[in-house]
This record gives C-alpha cells, sequence and structure tokens, in this order.
C-alpha cells in the first residue's frame, strides 16, 4: 500500500478528513517499514527494552481500538489490553503476522468510520477508558492516536536501519 504524504497544501473538506488522512498515511508507513523483514526480523528484538517490530503493529492496532471503539464510543470490547501480557507489549507464537498486518489496517478503516460518524468536538462516551476523568473530544483522541504513531513509526525508523539499513518513509 502506498500512500502520499498529506501535504499541508492538499485541499480537504474538513479538518476530520486532515486528521484521517495523517493516520492512513502514518499506519501505510509502518506496514511499509515491516515489508521485507523475515519472520525472526518481524518477531525478534535488537533494543534493550525487548520489543518486536510485530509487538509494535500490534499496540498500534490497540491504541486505536482503545482510544476510538472502546474509548471515545463507549463500545464494549473484551480485552481493549489484549496487547500487554503483564507491562510489556505480546505478540503470541500462534498469532499469525499476516493477520496481524490486516488487523492494523481494518483497525484503520474502523477509525477513519468512526471519525466520520461524529464531530471533531463531540465529547466521548463516559466509561472504563477514562478512569473516572471526563471523556476525551474526538479531535483529542484522534491527536492522542497520531502521536502515538508519530513516536512509534520514528522507533521503527530506527529499528529498520538497525535491522538492515534500510530508511526512509517506505
Amino acid at each position: 500500500m502506498t500512500i502520499s504524504f498529506p501535504e499541508p497544501t492538499a485541499p480537504a473538506r474538513s479538518r476530520t478528513e486532515v486528521l484521517v488522512r495523517y493516520l492512513d498515511y502514518y499506519r501505510a508507513v509502518v506496514l511499509a517499514k515491516v515489508d521485507g523483514l523475515t519472520e525472526a526480523q518481524l518477531r525478534g528484538s535488537i533494543l534493550p527494552s525487548g520489543w518486536s517490530p510485530l509487538e509494535l503493529v500490534k499496540h498500534l492496532t490497540y491504541v486505536e481500538l482503545r482510544w476510538l471503539e472502546w474509548g471515545f464510543e463507549g463500545a464494549p470490547v473484551a480485552d481493549p489490553w489484549g496487547d500487554h501480557e503483564g507491562e510489556r507489549w505480546h505478540v503470541g507464537d500462534d498469532e499469525a503476522a499476516a493477520d496481524l498486518l490486516a488487523a492494523l489496517q481494518a483497525r484503520g478503516r474502523v477509525t477513519a468510520a468512526i471519525a466520520h460518524r461524529h464531530l471533531l468536538d463531540d465529547v466521548g462516551a463516559p466509561g472504563e477508558r477514562w478512569d473516572g476523568a471526563p471523556p476525551a473530544t474526538l479531535e483529542r483522541c484522534l491527536l492522542h492516536v497520531m502521536q502515538e504513531y508519530a513516536r512509534h513509526l520514528g522507533h521503527l525508523d530506527v529499528v529498520r536501519e538497525l535491522l538492515d539499513g534500510v530508511t526512509g518513509e517506505s
């Protein structure tokens, strides 16, 4: 999947469209960054903290789930922290890389649908996600998810360069 950077001068119908474009872009770059890695590289870690590229992919999928479907919309979710085992990100041996990559893409479609169903100023549903605090607006949820992508994509950039020297946004 190739997607162009959402240039600030590109016409957009709304701020929501702009935010969704950025999220789509970041998600596509994450997928491009892990493309071409071997199964061992996807599941292994070269970092002292121990996370793997596949764990990062699963984490980003759950970030979107937690902030938008479970958090903002207040939908029931069986295991909103399913990307964690204790304090660490986790991917089980029985979880196929292709399935986790497809799940990230599918989650992006859910995020876009949620974003387009609501106004950016809409306040989320009360629920567990907020730990008793007032729910965030859709705009704040989308911006939080965007900063998660930007931060973790930087991490993935470095990991990919250390693994095989690949640099750049694709």
